[in-house]
C-alpha cells in the first residue's frame, strides 16, 4: 500500500535528520493540539498518520488517515489535530504548491481543462495514487543533490501535472487562466495580504481586479469561504496575537499595528476568533 510506504519513508527522512526535497515539509505531533490560527500557503498535505481540523469562514474540514487537503490560494485558518499520541503519532507530509508551475502547464492543458465552478481553495478527498507515486519518487530523491538538481524539477513537474488532473486539483485548474475569476480573487488576496493594515476599500480593490462589487463579493466568498472584510480581519488578529505572543506589545500597542483604531474593539473580535482575551496570550508570552 503506498500510503504505508510513504508514512515509511517520511518517518526514515525524520529519524534519520536528513535535509528535504525542496518545497517538503514532515509534521509529527504526539498529542493533540490547541487551536492554531495560521495563515496558509498554497500546499498538498497528505495525512500519513491521525487526525486534523481546519476550518476557513464557516467551513470545518476534517481529515484523517489517507486523505489530502489541497490549499490553492494564501489562507487564514484555524486547525487543530485532532489525534495523535505516543504510540502513533499524527504524521503529515507536506508539498507546497508551485502556482508558477500550475500556470506553466497551461499551454499544454488549458484548451482540455475546464473551469470547476464549485471547487473551494480549501479541498479534502482521498489521496490520489496517481500524484503519491511521483511524491514517493521526490522524497526518496532526499540525500542526492546531484538526483536533486537533475530529477528534481522533472518529478516536482509530474507531481503538479497529476494533481490537476486529481478530483482534489478542481481550484488548480480554475488558476490555469490568469484571467479567471480564480486567478482574479488570488490577486485581490496578494493585495490584501500586502496592506492589511490599512484600511480596505472594496469598490477600489474590485476595479484593480476587474469585476463589480457585487460580483467580487460573490467570488471572494466562493473561493475562500469567507468576505474579504473578514479575511483581512482574520489576517489582523493571526499577526497580532503573534505580536502579544512574542510579549514585546502590550494589547492596545498591538491592537493598533496591526490596524485597529479602538483597543476596545480588537479585544472584542480577538476573544470572538480564539474563544480568550488578548490579555491570555499575553500572559502566556
Amino acid at each position: 500500500m503506498r500510503l504505508d510506504e510513504l508514512r515509511e519513508l517520511a518517518l526514515r527522512l525524520l529519524s534519520e535528520n536528513r535535509a528535504y526535497p525542496p518545497g517538503i515539509h514532515i509534521l509529527q505531533r504526539e498529542a493533540p493540539s490547541s487551536i492554531e490560527a495560521v495563515i496558509y500557503r498554497p500546499v498538498i498535505c497528505l495525512i500519513l498518520q491521525g487526525a486534523k481540523e481546519v476550518t476557513i469562514g464557516n467551513k470545518t474540514v476534517c481529515a484523517r488517515t489517507g486523505d489530502a487537503l489541497l490549499v490553492s490560494h494564501d489562507l487564514p485558518v484555524v486547525s487543530k489535530i485532532t489525534e495523535a499520541s505516543q504510540d502513533k503519532p499524527y504524521l503529515a507530509l507536506i508539498l507546497e504548491i508551485d502556482l508558477a508551475a500550475i500556470r506553466g502547464l497551461y499551454e499544454q492543458l488549458g484548451d482540455t481543462l475546464e473551469n470547476v465552478p464549485d471547487a473551494r481553495s480549501l479541498s479534502r478527498q482521498a489521496a490520489d495514487p496517481a500524484w503519491m507515486e511521483p511524491l514517493q519518487r521526490y522524497l526518496r530523491l532526499a540525500g542526492s543533490q546531484l538526483d536533486l538538481t537533475v530529477v528534481g524539477p522533472l518529478t516536482l513537474r509530474e507531481i503538479h501535472y497529476r494533481l490537476l488532473l486529481s478530483p482534489i486539483g478542481g481550484m488548480l485548474r480554475n488558476l490555469l487562466k490568469v484571467d479567471s475569476h480564480a486567478s482574479r480573487i488570488a490577486k485581490a488576496i496578494l493585495h490584501i495580504r500586502s496592506g492589511f493594515r490599512q484600511p480596505l476599500a472594496i469598490e477600489t480593490l474590485a476595479r484593480m481586479v476587474g469585476m463589480s462589487t457585487s460580483s467580487f463579493h460573490s467570488h471572494f466568498k466562493s473561493v475562500t469561504g469567507t468576505s474579504p472584510l473578514q479575511y483581512q480581519k482574520d489576517l489582523r488578529l493571526i499577526e497580532a496575537q503573534s505580536l502579544l505572543q512574542g510579549g514585546q506589545h502590550s494589547v492596545a500597542s498591538a491592537s493598533f499595528e496591526v490596524g485597529y483604531e479602538s483597543p476596545t474593539h480588537f479585544s472584542r473580535d480577538f476573544a470572538r476568533k480564539f474563544g480568550v482575551p488578548p490579555s491570555r496570550a499575553l500572559a502566556a508570552a
